[in-house]
């Protein structure tokens, strides 16, 4: 057996959504599983299941080296913290210190215990093992570990405060990076089935621009808004209807690190109910019942990231 320790090396600096108003709240991008680039697996096929109440992926994934690997494979959750975060409202869907999004997963059916990585960062700069030595919590939006720098000796503090992890606000500075990972083995010529789902960072704002007088170029852009849907937009809006926005950001581009492009992959986006509208930016797509819209790609290698957009029926 040919044994290797592959891991991501490094982690994935994932957008946040764009804060404008109080009354918006920010997303965090999360996506799928992640492989330093090799020459035995092949992604034979993705099948992504995508709405505001849960991210669902299947995967399968083929050696056709010949010879057994193991291979570690990992999912990084999106960074917290840094310059900015606690001035934003940012949409954490599970209260959890390292595992924000619930994120499990199985192969083959059964559930994988994955180790995790924490690493805490001041800019480009590890802080880690400063913030374990001093007894504070690595999560920056938790209680905890506020409550940990408050009972800080003043020298302590003033420490902290000159390496940058207290900001001129008191809040922590920090940026947390947790990555689950485990040990993979891909026996030759045997296909195997990963599967892993979480609860996405969904952002959103109260009432959405597009159809209004003034427009939002800049979101109808970013998420291919048509015009049959702007002229649908525009008809609410004269008849005293809005629709909220709500977003959610999934990272595609991380399919781009296996063997080959994915074999056959599959896109179906739900928005749940059906007085709701979607739109995001794809090709092919079409409509496969009240509330879902696919789209479908083979011998594909993603270069951009998914962003969709849903608006609130009421």
């Amino acid at each position: 057996m040919i044994r290797h320790w592959l891991f991501a090396g490094a982690l994935l600096a994932l957008p946040f959504g764009a804060v404008n108003a109080n009354d918006t709240t920010a997303q965090l991008a999360a996506g799928g599983l992640v492989l330093v680039k090799n020459d035995a697996v092949e992604m034979q096929s993705e099948d992504l299941h995508l709405s505001r109440s849960r991210v669902q992926v299947r995967y399968v994934f083929r050696n056709t080296s010949g010879k057994d690997v193991t291979l570690r494979v990992a999912f990084p959750m999106p960074p917290i913290g840094g310059p900015g975060f606690f001035m934003q409202d940012v949409s954490i869907p599970v209260d959890a210190p390292a595992n924000l999004l619930g994120f499990a997963t199985r192969v083959d059916g059964k559930p994988v215990q994955s180790e995790i990585e924490q690493r805490v960062f001041v800019g480009d700069v590890e802080r880690t093992a400063w913030l374990t030595a001093n007894h504070v919590p690595l999560a920056p939006h938790r209680d905890e570990a506020r409550a940990a720098l408050g009972r800080l000796p003043a020298a302590k503090r003033a420490e902290a405060v000159r390496l940058g992890l207290i900001d001129d606000d008191g809040e922590p500075a920090w940026t947390l990076r947790v990555t689950y990972h485990w040990q993979q083995r891909f026996p030759a010529g045997v296909p195997v089935v990963v599967e892993h789902g979480y609860t996405p960072s969904v952002g959103g704002t109260v009432a959405t621009m597009l159809g209004e007088a003034q427009g939002d170029a800049d979101t109808a852009a970013r998420y291919c808004v048509d015009a049959p849907l702007l002229r649908t937009l525009r008809a609410a809006s004269r008849a005293g209807r809005h629709y909220p926005e709500q977003w959610v950001d999934y990272v595609l581009v991380t399919g781009g690190n296996w063997k080959k492009p994915i074999g056959r992959f599959r896109l179906v986006v739900d928005k749940e109910a059906p007085g709701d509208l979607v739109s995001f930016c794809g090709e092919g797509v079409r409509k496969i019942g009240p509330t879902q819209f696919e789209m479908t790609k083979t011998n594909w290698r993603p270069d951009k990231n998914l962003s969709v957009l849903f608006l609130i029926g009421r």
